[in-house]
């Protein structure tokens, strides 16, 4: 891959501009009151731009990848967990197949792209994965259609039959819990899975499954809005790295449990899901290494307190939250 790049140490006292490989001006950095860095540089419209972090000037890490409006511009909100941090800034030679933030893994990079409030799509080693597609096809019509979709469950803002049939792939695999799989055309159900959990004889429950060469396991999602069974969450797991999909759910003990968590999707909504208090307590109890807050738009039409979450969950146990645009 041919590119420039501008690679930039951010110490902990100071901002240091080491250019190389060309001779445009380095990105400006600056270094916010709680600890992250802003990256800004002009950049030429249109074109699509990487942003790698190390610590070593040897060892990178990509952290996103944007499509340019003329001025990139990322906060880097992993930040404050290092002493010193380089950056580089590649363009890239051609366009990705999505952009969005990166999980490096050990069978290669997950790239995370938000859509709007559940619904996201990541891209994986030539494979497309979908969570909770809803809304009009044009939302999807720049990505690759979906080898796999997760669907958590039946609510509107969640499951749509038309959005399923136009964004599912030749082959596509679908998996959703039973209720998800009454409601489905026929045409769907032959290309889904059902996954149960919250079982009352946890003997019941379905075990993970491998499926486009990754690993997914169901978990309960419920609450008063949302009967224990009826709904799942999921975690996959994608070369040694494990991804939590909350679906919509309470303050729940199994979500507690969780372990090894590498990114989290974690609902807030009220009076629907958790409040931020609350989810702000059970990210801190399950401490996933990084944290995206989604589902936020309350019943009334405001949207849940980002900035006051992120406060509650606070840097003492190393959880990085990444805020982005979901609406």
């Amino acid at each position: 891959m041919k590119y420039r790049a501008t690679f930039v140490a951010v110490a902990a006292m100071s901002v240091v501009f080491l250019l190389m490989a060309g001779d445009s001006p380095g990105p400006k950095l600056t270094r916010l009151a709680n600890g992250e860095v802003l990256i800004e540089q002009a950049t030429a419209p249109g074109s699509y731009q990487r942003i790698e972090a190390a610590t070593d000037l040897q060892s990178w890490t990509p952290l996103v990848t944007l499509l340019s409006t003329g001025t990139l511009s990322h906060i880097d909100s992993a930040a404050p967990y290092f002493s010193q941090r380089f950056y580089r800034v590649q363009t890239l030679a051609s366009a990705p197949v999505l952009t969005g933030d990166h999980l490096v893994t050990a069978a290669g990079d997950v790239i995370i792209h938000p859509v709007n409030h559940a619904s996201f799509v990541m891209s994986w080693n030539g494979k497309t994965i979908y969570n909770d597609p809803v809304g009009s096809s044009t939302l999807y019509a720049s990505f690759p259609r979906a080898d796999l979709i997760l669907v958590s469950h039946s609510h509107s803002d969640h499951y749509s039959n038309t959005t399923l049939a136009a964004v599912l792939g030749a082959g596509g695999r679908i998996i959703a819990p039973q209720a998800v799989y009454t409601a489905m055309t026929s045409a769907l159900r032959s290309a889904t899975t059902i996954m149960l959990t919250g079982q009352p004889n946890p003997a019941n429950n379905t075990p993970p499954q491998s499926v486009i060469g990754l690993t997914v396991e169901a978990l309960p999602a419920y609450n008063s809005y949302h009967p224990l069974g009826t709904g799942n969450g999921y975690v996959l797991t994608i070369g040694g790295k494990r991804i939590y999909m909350s679906g919509d759910t309470g303050d729940i003990p199994e979500m507690r449990a969780l372990t090894n968590i590498d990114i989290a999707f974690v609902c807030m909504n009220v009076p629907f899901t958790m409040t931020i208090a609350q989810a702000a307590s059970v990210v801190r109890d399950f401490r996933p290494r990084v944290v995206f807050p989604y589902h936020y738009h309350n019943q009334d039409g405001t949207y849940a307190d980002l900035a006051s979450f992120k406060q509650m969950v606070g840097t003492d146990l190393g959880i990085e939250v990444r805020l982005r645009a979901w609406y």
